[in-house]
């Protein structure tokens, strides 16, 4: 078997439901992470989580799952205290988190649940939950490897590279939250987007951050965030095969989506590329 991905989540900053994101979805990041040993990977656990825990849940077996967390920015962390296998025991989930936050994870989610913000404390939880850390590193888990990269976002972020154990050649990345556009105030290292295009490179499927607009960064450069063109053009110098943009923008509509995807695909067309272009879609489903 191969990597099943599936999208529970695609917007970015803040949830934004409504008659006019339907079709893409207004939940925040996560995606589930089935691999070829059937074992459970979520990466990101935004609002989009809820309705994954309601799923597993409803499955009845005990549940098993690691939560590869790119940072701690609200819009990424929010829907933990709504999963529901958290609060069943008997489930086993373990959290990672980057090395390099100010603050470690365990400490983050614990305090998003203390009483002043939610009712129900992280000690009340039945689940057994384990903390991880993890830096620029690889690591294997049942039926692949991760690899994962230092990239541009405030308060700093993690992105992921997938590959199948049993089929090497078949790779996804998972970069939620990029800015490619500018390195003034990061403190990457001399050649960092020529690190992120080898690190990228010949992968199968590239999920990357597309809030922006050319002419909305020109507002919004330093917030931590990729335009539609910037991430075609990663993905065009990384040779990837397939792009998906994500972390739409709250106030991007259905529609506005559709006409970027366009003009990303008529992109591809002028340079002569072969690279295919779709946007995240709750429920989509993608095998690697």
């Amino acid at each position: 078997m191969t990597l099943r991905l599936r999208f529970w989540g695609t917007r970015g900053s803040v949830p934004a439901p409504g008659p006019r994101t339907v079709r893409y979805g207004g939940n925040t990041p996560c995606l589930e992470v089935r691999t070829g040993t059937g074992a459970l990977v979520i990466l990101d656990a935004g609002t989009g989580i809820r309705e994954l825990g309601r799923s597993l849940v409803a499955g009845g077996d005990p549940i098993a799952a690691e939560i590869y967390l790119t940072h701690a920015h609200w819009d990424h962390i929010q829907g933990i205290p709504f999963f529901a296998p958290i609060f069943r025991p008997g489930n086993h989930l373990t959290i990672w988190g980057s090395k390099a936050l100010e603050t470690s994870i365990d400490r983050v989610i614990r305090e998003q649940m203390a009483p002043v913000f939610f009712p129900v404390s992280f000690e009340e939880l039945q689940a057994r939950i384990d903390f991880r850390e993890i830096a620029e590193e690889e690591r294997a888990g049942s039926g692949y490897v991760v690899r994962t990269f230092a990239v541009q976002h405030p308060g700093g972020a993690l992105g992921y590279r997938f590959t199948d154990a049993g089929q090497p050649d078949r790779s996804f990345v998972y970069i939620s939250d990029n800015e490619l556009g500018s390195s003034e105030g990061y403190a990457s290292r001399a050649g960092w987007r020529d690190e992120l295009v080898k690190f990228v490179r010949g992968a199968a499927l590239l999920v990357h951050d597309a809030t922006y607009t050319t002419d909305e960064y020109a507002q919004h450069r330093g917030w931590g965030h990729s335009t539609f063109d910037d991430a075609v053009a990663l993905a065009l110098d990384a040779e990837v095969q397939q792009l998906v943009l994500y972390h739409h923008k709250p106030e991007r509509a259905d529609d506005d989506i559709d006409r970027c995807v366009a003009a990303c695909q008529a992109l591809v067309a002028r340079r002569g590329g072969t690279l295919r272009v779709s946007a995240a879609a709750e429920g989509m489903t993608l095998d690697v």
